[in-house]
């Protein structure tokens, strides 16, 4: 794996969207960077906003600045380093954001989305908020034929949220709940579909956002908690947790079914809280509650970004009906601001760096 190249230049200059301090964004040229040892030379064809650039780039903030954001990518390989085998010039791979350090014990044991020593694209490293991205070729991902460069962008979505429906048990025959309708979450219906579940019901608050998981192939919807628990009945096999607001959280706990599992994945800023109504009901119900992280599982990055792949490949996955913004690097302040005083209205928004 090679070390983050952002200071090195390869002679000649790209447009990124930077991050100076939370909330300041500026759009300017930069060097494009150079590849060493181990690497591939990515021209971005696609970045994704994911819900963590929305704090990131506003008021939370990167592990360093400045630094270029943006981790849901895709890309055409431009150079290839002498050592690295298996790519060539004008090659699309999709980008795992995550870059392991392989040698901590969860890695070991195969479970990288949990490694200890990790690097990430977009946090840690330059992202890909640019025209060009340095990608070592062990986190490159070559797309099969069918795969769209947008498709491609947005496998990291995909996967996780069959990642986090890896951890239940949910099959032929289920009933489930999927609370948030943004991209994870119309991905994790399409997944419970496409896994066997009977019954699919969508939670948000947004009729649009609802609508879309309709079209993911939820088979009822609902805009209230109130809608909910009435479409419960005695409860979902199970719970998809994805909106991370403590309100939704605590819905997630109550829609469960006896024996039931919720499988959490949205990232909460806030404190969350159990009433005890609530979580007496959660202890008589011998519910299962899982936490997810990431996407990641072995070998890296793990079936969750193969199986995304090939059905995307295939059509059985859709993608295009959640994408609600394709824009310039240019328009990455405005949609940022925007996207954190919520004054839009978007699922999936890519950024596309070099055009169509």
């Amino acid at each position: 794996m090679s070390e983050n190249t952002n200071n090195r230049s390869s002679g000649g200059t790209m447009t990124a969207a930077v991050l100076y301090a939370p909330g300041e964004i500026r759009v300017e040229n930069v060097a494009i960077p150079t590849i060493g040892s181990g690497d591939l030379l990515v021209k971005v064809a696609a970045c994704g906003v994911c819900g963590s650039d929305i704090p990131r780039m506003n008021f939370a903030g990167a592990h360093r600045h400045p630094i270029i954001c943006g981790h849901e990518f895709s890309g055409f390989v431009t150079k290839v380093a002498p050592d690295v085998a298996g790519f060539a010039v004008g090659d699309l791979v999709s980008v795992p954001p995550l870059l392991p350090c392989r040698k901590c014990d969860s890695c070991l044991e195969g479970h990288f989305s949990l490694c200890e020593d990790y690097d990430y694209f977009g946090s840690r490293r330059d992202g890909a908020y640019a025209e060009y991205v340095v990608v070592p070729a062990d986190n490159a991902l070559l797309m099969p034929a069918g795969v769209t460069p947008k498709a491609a962008a947005m496998i990291d979505p995909s996967a996780i949220a069959l990642h986090a429906i890896r951890r239940t048990r949910l099959g032929k025959g289920s009933r489930v709940a999927v609370i948030g309708a943004g991209p994870i979450g119309l991905f994790a219906v399409q997944w419970a579909r496409i896994l066997g579940a009977t019954e699919v019901l969508a939670v948000d608050l947004n009729e649009q956002k609802a609508d879309m998981a309709r079209e993911a192939g939820a088979t009822m919807t609902a805009t209230s908690e109130e809608q909910a628990r009435e479409r419960a009945g005695k409860g979902f096999d199970v719970v998809i947790e994805s909106a991370g607001v403590p309100p939704t959280i605590a819905l997630a706990v109550k829609l469960v079914a006896r024996r039931g599992e919720a499988s959490f994945i949205g990232i909460p800023h806030t404190p969350v809280e159990l009433d005890k109504a609530t979580f007496s009901s959660f202890l008589r119900r011998e519910v299962s509650l899982h936490g997810s992280w990431n996407s990641f599982s072995s070998p890296f990055p793990g079936e969750e970004w193969t199986i995304s792949a090939e059905l995307m490949a295939s059509g059985v996955l859709k993608t295009d009906f959640m994408i609600t913004h394709e824009l310039p690097l240019s328009e990455v302040p405005a949609i940022m601001k925007q996207l954190a005083e919520r004054s839009i209205f978007s699922s999936k928004i890519l950024f596309l760096p070099n055009g169509e």
